[in-house]
């Protein structure tokens, strides 16, 4: 039969106990061709492109484990025959890999895991990580870990337009070549408890040659 036609059949499989004396060798022979064979896309997610060596070592292994004998063979080869590619063919077997126990609840409780970072949700596992994310919609965005880590939490706010300004340590700040006219100020502040709409507070100004400022107190 032609390599790349192959399939696995019975008289491919050796004797759970044959296969037992020999399987730390097969495992350490497919090990380099399985690495050849392992693309990463991301921190939690692979895919293994499989073959006719893969799958017949996948088929023995579920033999020996599950000790079904004869009768066991004709399913396990209903299952894993298809994943042999056939001709040009390309197979993959795509594994989510999380370690940390309460990130993979939290994954399998959404029901959902994302192949690539998006402004909903972004994995970062590894302290000093940084994933650059472009952020197109103007708004305000809350960060907040979903592992369990309530503490961890941030604001993002995405202007349009250029007049912004962050505070310094006294929260003071200034926006300079503002055009001429009338403003509104709002000032927020987030809820202490994470719960609720926070403290907000407001000021009027009317803008015209000389600098205007505003001040604002908010009671926590």
């Amino acid at each position: 039969m032609p390599a790349d036609a192959r399939k696995v059949t019975p008289e491919d499989l050796l004797p759970d106990a044959e296969y037992a004396r020999v399987r730390k060798e097969r495992r350490a022979a497919l090990l380099p061709l399985k690495r050849l064979r392992r693309i990463e896309l991301g921190p939690i997610c692979t895919f293994i492109f499989e073959s006719y060596e893969t799958m017949l070592f996948q088929i023995q292994e579920m033999l020996l484990t599950e000790r079904g004998g004869a009768a066991q063979v004709p399913d396990e080869l209903a299952a894993y025959n298809p994943l042999i590619p056939q001709g040009q063919e390309l197979v993959a077997t795509v594994m989510f890999e999380i370690d940390d126990p309460v990130r993979r609840e939290q994954t399998l409780a959404r029901g959902i895991v994302d192949f690539r970072p998006s402004e909903e949700n972004i994995a970062m596992p590894i302290k000093g990580q940084k994933l650059p994310t472009k952020l197109a919609r103007p708004g305000i965005i809350r960060l907040q870990c979903d592992a369990g880590h309530t503490w961890m939490s941030a604001w993002i706010h995405v202007f349009r337009e250029p007049t912004f300004a962050v505070t310094d340590e006294r929260g003071h700040f200034s926006i300079p070549n503002v055009a001429p006219g009338e403003y509104t100020i709002e000032y927020w502040h987030e809820p202490l408890d994470g719960v609720g709409a926070g403290i907000t507070k407001t000021a009027h100004l009317i803008v015209g040659g000389k600098p205007v400022h505003a001040d604002a107190r908010l009671k926590l």
